[in-house]
């Protein structure tokens, strides 16, 4: 209540208005946005990042020490979906399959 009358001295019924000022500036730059798309995009290494592919835990680790910035790895998900990726996950697919058989059993099977 109290900031509310000192904004009205001061700016009048202007000054009652909510306006929002930005939020916290962002901890990585533009630059470094766009780098971390292309590690993202590259897929990590596999003998120096040790995963075959990204989680965002991962990409947290990869965050700190590239770039010194932390951040928690729900952040790191948000980060991501702005950056434009999203979760995709693979079908899982059995290693022993054959894929003549698979073929010989949508040829045979009933359609839907």
């Amino acid at each position: 209540m109290r900031d509310w009358v000192h904004r009205f001295n001061e700016q009048g019924l202007d000054g009652l208005t909510n306006s929002w000022n930005g939020g916290a500036k962002g901890r990585l730059s533009a630059e470094q946005k766009v780098e971390l798309a292309k590690i993202v995009e590259d897929g990590p290494d596999r003998a120096v990042d040790g995963v075959v592919r990204w989680r965002r835990v991962d990409l947290q680790r990869v965050i700190k020490e590239r770039f010194d910035v932390d951040y928690c790895d729900r952040y790191v998900g948000t980060l991501l979906q702005e950056l434009g990726f999203s979760h995709i996950s693979a079908r899982p697919r059995h290693p022993m399959q054959d894929a003549r058989i698979v073929e010989a059993y949508k040829k045979t099977s009933r359609a839907r």
